[in-house]
């Protein structure tokens, strides 16, 4: 599961740049592991700054969260998908192994994993310094390696993955195609992606359904005709059940 921090900010009505603190975020994490027992990945911007990142992963570990992905840039946070248009500054790769290193340091197990995502091709960078920040992370701890790329495409994508094959030390990859949507899952498999996050469509399928609803109810005066949008109240209220019954 991923537990995105777009989700949460739109949820609460505020926009995309951390603006949402992370004990508010916590709660979040909290309310989901009542309910189910799957791996969730946390969707942890930028970190904050290194001194703070240290107590995130503490938390996050106690908590039992199986994974935190932190992005290497710095100052207020954008949404990546503003690419350039946005003001949006790398840090650098000393900067951001320093808190990667002391990431890991903080850990009590080797269980909970410390993921670096590198923004350079969002950033226009290229794919040479991609690869130099993946070599560097993977030597300062990181668990693994997420790259981004908000390309219509996968073909940056792609390239990274034919080059960091080559590295000669490698951990799990990560890819999150939200923009270059039309590629299989097959596809990246193939290219050495190892995790693939879909960390938005729901959000965004959820949106337009509500917006229809509500602009059917203040037109009609009913709500008959949003019907189609609706599940059935019969399986929305059995959803969920009333106890949480173990395997025997």
């Amino acid at each position: 599961m991923w537990a995105s921090s777009l989700t949460d900010s739109t949820a609460k009505g505020k926009p995309d740049i951390e603006a949402v603190d992370i004990s508010a975020r916590m709660n979040n994490i909290n309310d989901l592991l009542e309910v189910t027992t799957k791996p969730i990945i946390f969707d942890g911007d930028t970190g904050g700054k290194p001194e703070h990142f240290v107590f995130t992963v503490r938390t996050l570990e106690r908590l039992g969260v199986s994974a935190i992905i932190v992005e290497d840039k710095i100052g207020l946070k954008k949404n990546s998908l503003f690419g350039t248009d946005a003001s949006q500054k790398q840090d650098s790769i000393e900067g951001f192994s320093e808190k990667l290193s002391l990431g890991v340091r903080a850990r009590v197990t080797g269980d909970f994993m410390i993921i670096a995502r590198i923004e350079s091709l969002i950033l226009k960078q290229g794919v040479e310094d991609a690869i130099r920040r993946a070599a560097a992370y993977i030597d300062a701890g990181a668990d693994g390696i997420m790259i981004h790329s908000k390309e219509k495409t996968p073909d940056e994508i792609l390239e990274f993955c034919s080059k960091y094959k080559k590295l000669s030390r490698v951990v799990p990859l990560i890819a999150v195609p939200t923009t270059y949507d039309t590629i299989y899952e097959d596809e990246l498999a193939a290219a050495g992606v190892n995790v693939v996050i879909y960390a938005n469509q729901l959000l965004r399928s959820a949106y337009p359904a509500m917006v229809d609803t509500a602009k059917k109810i203040l037109t009609h005066r009913r709500a008959y005709e949003a019907r189609d949008n609706m599940m059935p109240i019969k399986e929305i209220i059995n959803l969920i059940p009333d106890c949480i019954h173990k395997d025997d």
